[in-house]
């Protein structure tokens, strides 16, 4: 696989990193036959990007949770809402092109076609063997291009070294094994394993049917053996019931005679019972009556009684109310004097509020006057201190003009010292000049001296005034201390009475509602001592008392009255003969109509158990018929069971463990050479690789497994590629996929023509940066591919390339194509 050309429009790392929405990548252009290719520029700029959609899979492995199409998505990294990636690429001589349109405008949808060019140069669809076109579908695209460039996790791991990318180290055993069978050409073996496979799960289903059946078959057979024992012995359980039969007609017969007897008895019976029947109603009568008389009696005398307690309770309600308003009038002066405690204070307030007022007022004026008295030292101490910088600065510029005195006295003197004076050189002399200038100087010089000194004495004069003044206040901040203090204090206390004065006027009302609370107990006191019955209630109460009286009389006379009447009734019905038992005629008929039920139920039982000796015939006939299919049933699953263990042996037998383990075996020696071999060319003799499929577990057992063992020619240990640190594990494990390239390419035929590496070289030092070029070109030659495109954030590493794409002179050209169109 040799890309081509490379089209991407709209993806998000494309317009991060260089400000374009479309960009277009002519490899053939930009790298010509360059083996090694680097792609350089800053961070996010968009190298992964570029690098990962150089290939026609449908995934971009540096951002993928899988090494195949499975775990990723293009939604999430595309910005418009028909993004594109047009991939032309080259793969056994016959031209390809990849066109994929991401749809993200609500609707998520991505197409994406395979095409192939024809001797005309045309574009075609691609049509695999089978007879599938790539037909814009996503799966259907998927097949084709595995079918030119076989699995994608076979692509991902020897061909394209992505960032992230997982280390064979890390593989599971079932991994490794799954991409060493693709490698060596295993998938037909893998394929009638899945058929055998499927032939076993078909088994299984039948087995299961098979077993379901055959445990019906016990469930019927135990339900059947069960409902059999629960019949019992049925030519006794015939002969029980036969006799059951015969004493119970013998028992309903005689309990008939009984009640024939009964029936004669209680007809001779029935004229004294009509004599006993008037007198029982005369006396109910009588009864009733009496009752209804005493109950008259007693519900008047209730209704004296409710009428004594309604008396009662009307004494009982005034008492209490008279308590509640003693309590509440209580409670209200006890609040009174709350109030009135405070009547000294507040008469006191009232008296010297005036004097407070005009306290405060005075010690205000003294605050402030005191505070005028602070501002005037805070003004002096300014005043003061700009003096006293004044007149430095006056003797700062009193020395210099003292020393420019001098200068331009010395300046002067030199025309006594100067050889040329008065001779013809004179005029030409410039140290004469400069004497002469400094004797016109000099008058200026001494004036300032005079005035300096003038300003010196003025401004002495004026520190001087400005001390006597700060001296004068310097105990204006405690004074005006002082002074807040007291007018604090004064203003505080006018405030209190001014507050205690105010409730003068509640004073005057509390005082006057007390008064009115007094009068209000005294007159309840008055009426409390007196009797709290009044005359009515005693006349009623004595009307009461005499009613209950002549109603117990008169209860008294009703009840002896009807009590003689009673006692009259019950002699005459004494004298009657005693009364026919009427409970044994109705217990003569409940006991024949249980015996008829008896002899019933004897006859239904007698029935029954006829019914069951047919039902145990048909049982022993089921019974016989079920263990027969169950003999059956266990002879097919036997035939299943030991079909499905041949089925078994040969899906493991073609599985990973199987052939495809011993291909495994039989490629290790070849993958550790030539792993070993990249390692000697480009690193040295030091490290050599060993791949170990079968591995020891805890119980001292061999069992299949894959483990990278690396020999240190200069410790002389061996240990696991995962002991290793971080820069020797990645070198090994480049090597190992570099070889598993090498393999793929000699062995099985299959050769990408182009591999891919993302940053590989991360955590390896500057030496071994250079030999891991050194190894790239070696895997170039010894695999026979074409060219292998990087990326590396090493600047030598870039500038050891055949070719460098440059995306920070895209940016550029982007930013410059931008301002253009801003001019514009």
């Amino acid at each position: 696989m040799y890309p081509l050309s490379l089209t991407l429009k709209g993806f998000r790392g494309i317009r991060d990193g260089l400000g374009l929405d479309a960009l277009t990548l002519d490899l053939e252009r930009l790298a010509g036959d360059a083996e090694l290719v680097a792609l350089s520029g800053a961070n996010g700029r968009g190298k992964s990007t570029i690098l990962d959609n150089l290939q026609p899979f449908l995934t971009l492995p540096s951002r993928a949770a899988l090494a195949g199409p499975g775990g990723f998505s293009y939604y999430d990294h595309v910005v418009l809402p028909e993004s594109e990636k047009d991939l032309v690429w080259l793969h056994e001589g016959r031209r390809f092109r990849s066109q994929i349109v991401i749809r993200n405008n609500g609707r998520r949808a991505t197409d994406a076609f395979l095409f192939e060019a024809d001797a005309e140069g045309r574009w075609r669809p691609v049509v695999l063997p089978d007879g599938t076109v790539s037909d814009g579908k996503t799966g259907t695209y998927n097949r084709c291009v595995e079918h030119l460039l076989g699995s994608a996790e076979t692509f991902f791991t020897s061909a394209f070294s992505a960032q992230g990318k997982r280390q064979l180290s890390a593989y599971q055993n079932s991994e490794i094994k799954t991409l060493l069978a693709d490698l060596l050409g295993q998938e037909h073996i893998r394929n009638e394993g899945k058929k055998a496979a499927q032939v076993v799960d078909l088994l299984k289903a039948g087995l299961v049917a098979m077993r379901q059946q055959q445990a019906s078959l016990d469930e019927q057979l135990l339900r059947l053996q069960d409902e059999q024992r629960s019949l019992g012995d049925i030519g006794a359980r015939i002969a029980t019931q036969a006799r059951a039969r015969a004493e119970a007609l013998r028992v309903q017969e005689a309990v008939h005679t009984h009640l024939a007897r009964q029936q004669a008895l209680f007809e001779q019976a029935r004229g004294l019972e009509a004599r006993r029947t008037q007198l029982n109603g005369e006396r109910s009568a009588l009864i009733g009556t009496g009752k209804q008389v005493i109950e008259g009696i007693a519900a008047q005398a209730q209704a004296q009684r409710q009428r004594l307690e309604r008396l009662e309770q009307r004494i009982a309600h005034r008492k209490a109310q008279r308590s509640a308003q003693l309590q509440t009038l209580d409670r209200q002066r006890r609040q009174c004097d709350t109030v009135l405690l405070d009547e000294a204070a507040v008469r006191r307030a009232g008296r010297r509020l005036s004097l407070a007022e005009s306290v405060a007022a005075r010690r205000a004026g003294r605050l402030q006057s005191a505070r005028h008295q602070v501002q005037e030292l805070s003004r002096c101490t300014a005043a003061w201190e700009s003096a006293r910088q004044r007149l430095k600065a006056i003797e700062r510029e009193a020395g210099q003009a003292a020393l420019r005195a001098e200068d331009l006295a010395r300046r002067f003197g030199l025309t006594r010292e100067v050889p040329c004076v008065g001779t013809d050189l004179q005029g030409q002399c410039k140290l004469l000049g400069d004497a002469r200038e400094a004797q016109v100087l000099m008058p200026s010089a001494q004036g300032a001296i005079r005035r300096l000194s003038t300003d010196k004495a003025d401004v002495q004069r004026q520190l001087g005034e400005h001390e006597t003044q700060r001296r004068a206040l310097a105990q204006a901040p405690q004074a005006l201390a002082h002074a807040e203090r007291r007018e604090a204090i004064a203003r505080d206390r006018a405030t209190r009475y001014g507050r205690l004065a105010a409730r003068m006027g509640e004073i005057r009302q509390t005082l006057i509602r007390r008064n009115d609370i007094e009068r209000e107990l005294a007159a309840l006191t008055q009426a409390g001592s007196q009797d709290g019955e009044m005359d009515e209630g005693r006349a009623e109460r004595l009307d009461i008392g005499m009613a209950l009286t002549a109603l117990e009389a008169q209860h008294e006379q009703q009840a002896k009255h009807y009590r003689q009447g009673l006692d009259r009734l019950n002699e005459a019905l004494a004298a009657l003969p005693p009364a026919f038992d009427g409970r044994v005629l109705p217990e003569s008929e409940r006991a024949l109509a249980a015996a008829q039920a008896a002899f019933a139920e004897a006859e239904r039982a007698h029935l029954q158990v006829v019914r069951d000796a047919e039902r145990r015939t048909a049982l022993d006939r089921q019974i016989r018929d079920r263990k027969r299919e169950r003999a059956d049933a266990a002879a097919r699953i036997a035939q299943v069971e030991a079909q499905l263990g041949n089925w078994n042996l040969l899906v493991k037998c073609l599985g990973n463990d199987g052939l495809i383990a011993l291909a495994i075996d039989d490629a290790g020696p070849a993958l550790a050479g030539l792993a070993n071999d990249l390692l000697l060319a480009s690193y040295g003799p030091r490290f050599t690789v060993s791949l170990v499929t079968q591995v020891e577990n805890r119980k001292g057992e061999q069992r299949e497994g894959f483990v990278i063992e690396v020999h240190d020619g200069e410790s002389g240990q061996s240990k696991r590629v995962e002991q290793m640190s971080g820069g020797e594990r990645i070198w090994v494990n480049e090597c190992l996929v570099r070889a598993v390239a090498l393999y793929l390419s000699q062995n099985s035929g299959r050769c990408y023509g182009t591999l891919f590496s993302d940053e590989a070289d991360g955590a390896l030092d500057p030496a071994r940066k250079r030999m891991f070029m050194a190894m790239k070109r070696e895997v170039l030659r010894l695999g026979g591919y074409a060219r292998e495109i990087f990326i590396s954030q090493t600047p030598e590493l870039t500038a050891m390339a055949d070719a460098v794409i440059d995306l920070d002179a895209f940016r550029r050209d982007a930013l410059a194509i931008e301002a253009n169109a801003r001019e514009v």
